[in-house]
């Protein structure tokens, strides 16, 4: 594969964060799917790894967290019937974790919706943290014992429980979605005040996740052929969310308003992470030339 350059390659990935997918790239720019796909896969690791170093210690108030559904290579009911499957095909949950305040999403997992997937979230998440926080979560009750096991007594903590009834619509198509006619507050732990007990910032971010990635698109044909390049194509979305684009009302990026960098950053600074990573990679082995020999 030839080398792309910087401006080609910032290109490619400002459509990428921007919910164009790759073979819609493929058509525009001219170039194959491999070649937009290994793009891909690299900018997302480089993404994963200066996110994992970069948001640390963060002093947050009030936390939100949430699960967003998606799903890898085939539907979950479909898994068992596809050809050759990879591991992790069917139902793929990507774990979120959003400042309430300065709508940083500070850690995220992608993965099952189980207990040990939880866990290993709420770790992950108290790992970033530099203080006590008030935590929000909807009632899956995974994440009871997972709170419980990681903050213990050190968090204030509320579940926000939703009801559902049925829509008035639902009869009229199969994707109307039930009716929320309620809601309940409860305390789990520590004393969280109740005013900013809500996940709506959370829920909101499923939103701008579905809306720039076409892997979450609903009832589109987007969707990931592996849970690796599911990944990848979340580590950039964050890095484009967090460092790149202007929230709306904080007039900043969410990285700006935490005090993570004191600048507002460009497509072309995620290119330069990927090629000073591809500067470290060791050079082949092969024969000695005479300029491989140590001078004296």
């Amino acid at each position: 594969m030839n080398k792309l350059d910087t401006k080609t390659r910032s290109q490619i990935l400002h459509m990428l964060c921007e919910g164009h997918s790759i073979r819609a790239i493929t058509r525009v720019m001219g170039m194959s799917k491999n070649t937009i796909a290994k793009l891909l896969s690299d900018a997302g690791a480089v993404c994963a790894e200066y996110q994992d170093q970069a948001l640390r210690n963060l002093t947050s108030k009030r936390i939100q967290v949430d699960e967003i559904w998606s799903f890898t290579y085939a539907k979950q009911k479909n898994v068992k019937m596809a050809k050759a499957a990879p591991e992790g095909a069917g139902d793929t949950w990507t774990w979120t974790a959003i400042d309430a305040d300065t709508k940083l999403v500070m850690s995220w997992l992608v993965g099952g919706r189980d207990s040990e997937y939880a866990m290993a979230f709420m770790d992950d998440l108290s790992r970033r943290l530099a203080n006590r926080v008030q935590l929000t979560s909807d009632g899956h009750r995974a994440y009871l014992e997972a709170v419980e096991g990681t903050f213990g007594a050190d968090i204030d903590y509320a579940m926000l429980i939703k009801i559902y009834g049925t829509s008035p619509n639902s009869a009229k198509g199969r994707y109307s979605p039930a009716e929320c006619t309620g809601a309940r507050k409860g305390r789990i732990e520590g004393n969280p005040d109740i005013k900013h007990v809500s996940t709506s910032f959370a829920e909101r971010q499923n939103l701008t996740m579905r809306m720039h990635m076409r892997r979450f698109t609903r009832l589109t044909n987007g969707f990931s052929k592996k849970v690796e390049a599911h990944a990848n194509a979340v580590a950039l979305h964050f890095m484009y969310y967090n460092f790149v684009r202007i929230h709306a009302s904080l007039r900043m990026t969410p990285a700006m308003a935490a005090g993570v960098t004191d600048k507002l950053w460009e497509i072309g600074d995620i290119v330069a992470l990927i090629e000073a990573k591809e500067a470290e990679k060791p050079r082949a082995r092969g024969p000695y030339t005479k300029r491989d020999m140590p001078s004296h």
